[in-house]
């Protein structure tokens, strides 16, 4: 499985974008969202089960973005913060969503979000 994440950039603090997570095949049971600032461990975002739409959120982010699919992953990120500046990654596994991304085997290209305050 290839995994391509797109629609990163420049928003202002307050802002919204949406990520997309598209999968050269059918991605496997769970699709994780991950990002890592610099200096920082990559750290889990958001999960979703791809048969049965399941979600897990980081409590940092819970209120806020919100994953869904349908033929790809999306990452919907309202009311950005400065702080919510990284690359994020998509990324698969077959078991259920894990909040390790050591237990990923499966990682796609990220792509660069920037909050500006």
């Amino acid at each position: 499985v290839q995994l391509q994440a797109s629609g990163g950039g420049l928003v202002q603090a307050g802002g919204s974008l949406r990520l997309s997570c598209a999968a050269s095949g059918r991605p496997n049971y769970a699709v994780g969202w991950f990002r890592q600032a610099p200096g920082r461990q990559r750290e889990f975002v958001a999960g979703i089960t791809w048969n049965w739409g399941t979600t897990v959120y980081a409590d940092s982010v819970k209120g806020r973005f919100t994953i869904s699919r349908d033929k790809v992953v999306y990452l919907q990120m309202n009311a950005l913060k400065a702080e919510d500046t990284a690359v994020y990654y998509c990324t698969t596994r077959s078991g259920d969503i894990s909040t390790t991304a050591s237990e990923y085997p499966y990682w796609g290209q990220g792509t660069q979000v920037t909050v500006s305050s």
